[in-house]
């Protein structure tokens, strides 16, 4: 066995969690993206959200959601 092999009963074990990790990662590399290469830009954008009332923002926070969902859907299918 090398280094990176597991054993068959820690990859079932671990399998579902690592995915989910990696995808965690993914996720915060994408959303850091903004702020490390466009700062400037993105405080500007704050600034506007922060203006922006809360039932628009649950609107766009949901749409977001379904957009997700219906990528993960696709993605599984």
């Amino acid at each position: 066995m090398t280094v990176l092999e597991f054993p068959t009963h820690l990859t079932r074990k671990w399998g579902i969690m690592s995915f989910f990790l990696c995808v965690l990662g993914m996720v915060m590399v994408v959303e850091g993206l903004p702020y490390f290469a466009f700062p400037e830009k993105m405080k500007f954008w704050v600034e506007k959200i922060l203006e922006m009332p809360d039932r628009t923002l649950r609107k766009f926070g949901f749409v977001l959601m379904l957009t997700g969902l219906g990528l993960v859907y696709l993605g599984k299918r």
